[in-house]
């Protein structure tokens, strides 16, 4: 057991700034003795204790400190010290007394820190060269971390990689260090190195060292890429088309690259038959180093020319490219004969063009649709109605979507042929009606009636119609109408007839009821003769045969021959009723023939 005083407490204790520091105080009395006061101080920088405050067994005196507001005592006589600021950081101690046991007392050494910020980096841009053309490396980039404490280390790293100071001596960093009216710290390091093109795509960070709670904790910064300046070396230039091979009335860009920064100036040239390079840069941007060529056709082809200038050193590199743009020209369609064509004639329809690949012709009608292939086409035994617009459509096969077509025009000639009349048409006396004249030719025809009235004429291609409004008169119904249809080559006409009294419904009905009585008569008389047969009031024969090849002669004269096996039958049917013989035309009358 001990056999004095003690007062035992943390050596050290650490709190972030902010918090709160609670700092205990224990100790042991012999005896089971109890403490008379306690008292509460801090050292200051003259290490002169300062007394904080004043414990006993029923009250706490606090001194008027700069701790005063923020000070606060347990009731295990721990201090506690609240909002901890960096100027915190210093020895505290606590004094015990206990009458006949004497006083004791011990310390605590209060570390205050805090944490490091986020490491801010930001780069710059910069010029690449060789050192040896550097005095002075130019600067990569900065970093920058705020309120800590104790103030942190900041290292650099390049793509990943720690740059070691020591093994490089062409490379330099700045330090500053701030310290804040808080007591924390500000510190800036910025980074010095030479680049050079290669360093275009690196990347730099840097990392925040700093202890906490007796381990190293680090922080990271985010990666910067620095903008490298630097001459061009290389140029290229290359045709950029929709198409793999270029044709007529594609859009062409010509692009232009160069591998320097910032990228030069570009100019545009093409070489004309004479040698000069003709200067195309008025059509283009020369900050983008693209010249656009519109709608190309075979003028478009040539050699063409980039060239660059940089504005740093004034060099200049240059790069030539050959455009072909692939072309139909020249499309011909030709009509043998060429003299006008009649109706039955027939044509060669023959189509040519001009092309440096090989080309395919194919034959439409006016409707698109696909006759033939092959450069000439012939047709027969052309009429009016044959189609009379046709087109040869020329197609490259090597160079998708190259083609170009000609129209030619087939006009067959001929007199007019009239194809259509409203004939006969059934009219009435005074009434007003339409007569119809359709016909067909070329050269246009004229149409001329016979009669007086109100025409109207509808024209569509060869075909004309003509439609004449008049009143019906006995004239006009006696007489009909007449058409004439005529051109250069000839006159057509036909008659209209017109009908008096166009059948009507009650007409035709009267019709059907004759037809119908006829009918009923027949059956009747067939019944009749049939009944006076079964009464056995008509004999009847079994074949028969007559002669009526003279009309002119008299009936008497007529010739009857009748084939019969049994004569007294014969006999039978030529007598009469009272035993004379009748005369045999009685007999055709009647008919001869087979009964049951």
């Amino acid at each position: 057991a001990a056999s004095k005083l003690e007062v035992s407490m943390p050596a050290v204790l650490k709190v972030e700034v902010g918090d709160t520091a609670r700092i205990e105080c224990n100790f042991y009395i012999p005896g089971n003795g109890s403490y008379t006061y306690i008292d509460w101080l801090y050292v200051d920088r003259t290490d002169t204790p300062v007394r904080l405050c004043h414990v006993t067994d029923t009250e706490v005196l606090m001194e008027d400190t700069v701790y005063k507001d923020r000070l606060s005592v347990g009731k295990d006589k721990a201090l506690s010290i609240s909002k901890v600021t960096v100027q915190d950081a210093r020895t505290f101690v606590c004094q015990v007394g206990a009458g006949s046991s004497g006083v004791g007392e011990n310390r605590t050494e209060l570390h205050v820190y805090s944490e490091s910020g986020p490491a801010q980096g930001r780069g710059g841009s910069v010029g690449a060269s060789s050192c040896s053309r550097l005095s002075v490396p130019p600067q990569i980039a900065t970093c920058v971390s705020r309120n800590s404490f104790p103030p942190p280390n900041i290292t650099w790293h390049k793509n990943g990689e720690q740059l070691e100071l020591q093994e490089n001596r062409e490379l330099e960093v700045k330090y500053t260090r701030t310290r804040e009216s808080s007591g924390l710290y500000t510190v800036t390091s910025t980074l010095f190195a030479p680049v050079t093109r290669e360093d275009r795509d690196s990347r730099y960070h840097c990392t925040v060292h700093y202890w906490l709670w007796g381990q190293r904790h680090v922080l990271e910064s985010q990666k910067v890429q620095i903008t490298v300046f630097y001459p061009a070396e290389h140029l290229t230039l290359q045709v950029v088309s929709s198409s793999a091979l270029v044709k007529e009335g594609d859009n062409v860009k010509l692009v232009c690259e160069a591998d320097g920064n910032p990228p030069p100036v570009f100019s545009f040239y093409k070489k004309e038959d004479n040698n000069d390079w003709q200067d195309l840069s008025w059509l283009a941007d020369p900050n983008s180093g693209v010249l656009t060529l519109h709608r190309v056709n075979k003028s478009s082809s040539g050699l063409y020319k980039c060239q660059s200038l940089d504005l740093d050193d004034m060099t200049e590199l240059e790069k030539n490219v050959e455009l072909f743009v692939n072309y139909i020209e020249g499309v011909h369609v030709k009509v043998e004969p060429s003299s006008p064509i009649r109706e039955g004639d027939s044509v060669t329809l023959s189509c040519d063009a001009q092309s440096p690949v090989a080309l395919v012709y194919q034959w439409r009608d006016e409707k698109g649709r696909m006759m033939a292939e092959g450069s000439k086409i012939f047709l027969r035994n052309l009429t009016f109605e044959t189609p009379s617009n046709f087109s040869c459509r020329v197609v490259a096969p090597s160079v998708p979507g190259l083609e170009q077509s000609q129209q030619v025009s087939v006009a067959v000639q001929g007199k007019p042929r009239i194809v259509a009349i409203s004939s006969p048409l059934y009219v009435r006396q005074d009434e007003v009606v339409n007569l119809t004249c359709k016909a067909i030719a070329f050269p246009r025809p004229s149409v001329h009636w016979s009669v007086n009235g109100t025409a109207h004429e509808y024209v569509d291609r060869h075909h004309i119609a003509s439609n004449l409004t008049v009143r019906v008169s006995h004239d006009l119904l006696r007489a009909g109408a007449m058409c004439r249809v005529s051109n250069d080559l000839g006159v057509s006409e036909k008659h209209i007839q017109l009908l008096d009294q166009k059948p009507t419904a009650e007409g035709q009905g009267v019709i059907i009821v004759a037809i119908i009585v006829a009918i009923l008569v027949v059956a009747v008389l067939g019944a009749v003769i049939y009944f006076l047969h079964k009464k056995g009031k008509i004999p009847c024969g079994r074949a028969g045969k007559q002669d009526i090849t003279r009309p002119e002669a008299r009936k008497d004269k007529i010739v009857v021959e009748v084939k019969s096996d049994k004569l007294p039958e014969e006999a039978g049917l030529l007598q009469g009723t009272n035993g004379q013989k009748r005369p045999a035309a009685d007999q055709v009358g009647r008919g001869v023939g087979h009964c049951p």
